[in-house]
């Protein structure tokens, strides 16, 4: 246990991220649209969610604000790894998803441990997490929750928003803002075993929508 804290406590911390994150919402958003969950202990690097309600879209937001706290580990061989070395990750919901105080007693509690976990994910492995990246719930590929069916993520771009808003600028770093999009445990072996344009091909084919959808039909139906 104490290796893994010396791993975390010995990283380099980007702090200011976290005010470029919050000041970047602020553009977008009114003060009374923004709820914060804060998260109390943080065993590795402080992580918070943003929770974002506004009258301007039909669906509400999670945001992660930490993950770019630590830099990845982007393989040398990428061009221009310098643009991908720090990520935050988003996920679009219904309106009718609503939140208690995070205490994991609420039924929808799970997303926002699902986008925490991802964004641990990089960090905790010394990898990266990029556009085309998955990620399983569990290595048996269990669901994330009782509650749902969904079994890992893939890493997508938005197509909600631009790229004025999925990149911050903070300072000389910049931070990507991706799309999550939960996965069924079939939906995770196609992209496993053919790629992620394959995947891709068939999130076009059957008009996936970005908004988070816990009945959605599966994608190789």
């Amino acid at each position: 246990m104490n290796d893994f804290y010396e791993k975390f406590r010995n990283r380099a911390n980007f702090d200011e991220h976290a005010e470029a994150i919050a000041d970047h919402l602020d553009k977008y958003y009114k003060s009374g649209e923004i709820t914060v969950f804060h998260e109390i202990f943080s065993p590795d690097l402080h992580l918070d969610v943003y929770f974002v309600q506004s009258e301007k879209h039909n669906f509400n937001i999670l945001l992660t604000a930490g993950m770019s706290t630590l830099q990845m580990s982007v393989p040398a061989a990428v061009e221009n790894p310098k643009d991908y070395q720090f990520a935050e990750l988003m996920l679009l919901l219904p309106k009718s998803i609503t939140f208690g105080k995070v205490t994991g007693d609420n039924p929808n509690d799970w997303l926002i441990a699902m986008l925490k976990e991802a964004a641990r994910f990089p960090h905790h492995y010394d990898t990266w997490l990029s556009i085309g990246h998955t990620l399983q719930a569990t290595a048996d590929m269990e669901p994330y929750a009782e509650n749902t069916n969904y079994t890992g993520v893939v890493i997508l771009p938005s197509v909600t928003f631009d790229e004025e808003f999925t990149s911050i600028q903070a300072g000389e770093n910049l931070i990507n803002i991706y799309s999550v999009f939960p996965l069924y445990a079939d939906e995770m072996n196609y992209k496993i075993e053919n790629g992620y344009n394959a995947l891709l091909d068939k999130l076009i084919e059957k008009n996936a929508k970005e908004i988070f959808d816990d009945t959605r039909a599966n994608l190789l139906s």
